[in-house]
């Protein structure tokens, strides 16, 4: 009976361990070099672990309705034997140990949901950075703010220089 809960909890460990590994893969490929397309890819990431988290909360209260002890004593109603007390403790263990693997499993949700807002908020804002077209470079800028502060005569000197240089 312990072995039959255990499995499903242990698949969808596995299962939610995978697909965050593959998300958070998927979000760092060079191939998806445009912004706007990575910040979509992230956001149906995320849509997912919403989806998912939902689900993981319906289990824990389930679960938590479950472990009262009345309820406990309802679902071992058509069990006979000669220490129910026992069957009880074991009941409640197990579901127990299955409340702890699902509470785990929100704690790592949790998190990569916390890391795909920011990878999220990281690709809007490289997407922007896109869109407003390829800034001047901090040389050029500098030189053309030197070059506007320079005095007639300076720039009479430095032309006289680079015709020199020429020659």
């Amino acid at each position: 009976m312990k072995n039959q809960v255990m499995r499903p909890c242990l698949r969808l460990t596995a299962f939610l361990g995978v697909s965050i590994a593959v998300g958070l893969l998927a979000a760092r490929t060079p191939a998806q070099s445009n912004a706007q397309e990575r910040a979509a890819n992230l956001r149906a990431q995320l849509i997912e672990a919403q989806a998912r988290q939902a689900e993981l909360q319906t289990r824990l209260q389930r679960l938590e309705e479950d472990l009262k002890p009345e309820n406990i004593e309802r679902s071992l109603a058509g069990v006979g034997s000669v220490h129910p007390e026992e069957l009880r403790e074991a009941r409640r263990r197990q579901l127990e140990i299955e409340k702890r693997g699902v509470q785990s499993q929100l704690d790592v949700l949790a998190a990569s949901r916390g890391r795909l807002e920011t990878a999220i908020a990281a690709a809007d804002a490289e997407g922007y950075r896109q869109s407003a077209g390829p800034s001047p470079s901090i040389e050029t800028t500098t030189n053309n703010i030197a070059a506007s502060k320079r005095s007639p005569v300076s720039r009479h000197r430095l032309k006289k220089r680079r015709l020199n240089k020429r020659r």
